[in-house]
């Protein structure tokens, strides 16, 4: 089901902005009022600000100042050379100046699969500038790392990780025939008809950006350099976790571990949900981060609700 707010990626209702974040050029999507409390929304892979094309419009007509940039490598954002570019602490160190661009002290950071991780880096790293955090279907990065090291089927739904840190050669092969297996990657793991005909052509597009796909790539590869010791790994701010149980790639546990990292986290568990539950589910998705954006959010911690409301059990290592 789409709803009437849907986005097309050249929809005359969005601000186009572009900002050089650090010496980086940072396209980005805004709508809602300029004084509205600010929202950053931060992609995955291998979508660009498109992907909260179900979330935008509702946010702002809420009230809220919506940015969605394309994250640097994606789209219309610039591409550093090298992967170190794309470290975890560089791509916080983004989001922290697109606040301070924007002409506020801090906003509401929200984050699916790897914009869900640079998130939770955000808040870790910089956070004075993170007011409230959510994330869709991404943990939290040393959450993950400690998972998968007791969890083996965790560590085999996340083996494509260890075939992207080859060089040039799955840049190869995912760009094949017009970037035919990277599109059927996002298309098998999703439920029929999530991404349409024009969706699936607005994201070649971005993907044909010149240097667009290697530095996609290169987030994974820079991903392994993630150190986290010296650092307050704790998430201080209020935190919703938002996960859908079907997901190919991320196993249910790894929201329970990430809370556990948290001093105030509630998970939503979205049952029958895919990795894609934005675009699967936006009606009850923009439900739960208007619940928690709101004047008065949640404040339970790490509690959890399912779709039957119905409250779960503690979390088991």
């Amino acid at each position: 089901m789409r709803p009437g707010g849907a986005l097309r990626a050249d929809d005359p209702r969005l601000e186009r902005l572009e900002f050089d974040i650090r010496g980086v050029r940072i396209h980005a999507v805004a709508a809602g009022p300029p004084d509205g409390p600010l929202i950053v929304l931060l992609h995955g892979f291998p979508e660009f600000w498109y992907g909260w094309r179900h979330q935008i419009l509702p946010l702002a007509e809420e009230g809220f100042r919506v940015v969605a940039p394309d994250q640097r490598g994606y789209n219309g954002s610039g591409k550093p050379d090298g992967v170190a570019a794309y470290h975890l602490d560089e791509l916080a160190a983004d989001v922290a100046a697109l606040v301070e661009a924007c002409g506020r002290d801090s906003a509401d950071v929200v984050g699916h699969d790897w914009g869900g991780l640079v998130a939770w880096w955000t808040a870790i790293k910089h956070p004075e500038r993170v007011r409230r955090l959510a994330v869709l279907n991404a943990p939290h990065p040393i959450a993950a790392r400690k998972y998968m090291k007791r969890h083996w089927a965790q560590l085999l739904r996340s083996s494509y990780i260890g075939f992207f840190q080859i060089p040039r050669l799955p840049d190869r092969l995912l760009s094949r025939r017009g970037f035919v297996p990277l599109e059927r990657a996002m298309v098998r793991s999703a439920p029929p008809e999530i991404f349409r005909p024009h969706d699936l052509k607005a994201y070649r597009e971005a993907w044909s950006q010149p240097g667009a796909l290697t530095a996609m790539l290169n987030w994974y590869r820079a991903l392994r350099k993630l150190r986290g010791r010296g650092i307050d790994l704790r998430v201080r701010q209020k935190t919703l976790i938002v996960w859908g149980d079907r997901d190919r790639f991320l196993e249910f546990g790894l929201a329970e571990a990430s809370a556990r990292f948290c001093d105030d986290a509630r998970i939503v568990r979205i049952e029958r949900a895919s990795h894609w539950l934005q675009h699967e589910r936006p009606r009850r998705v923009n439900a739960e981060l208007l619940a928690f954006l709101g004047e008065d959010p949640p404040t339970s911690a790490a509690g959890e609700q399912s779709d039957s409301t119905q409250p779960a059990s503690g979390a088991q290592s």
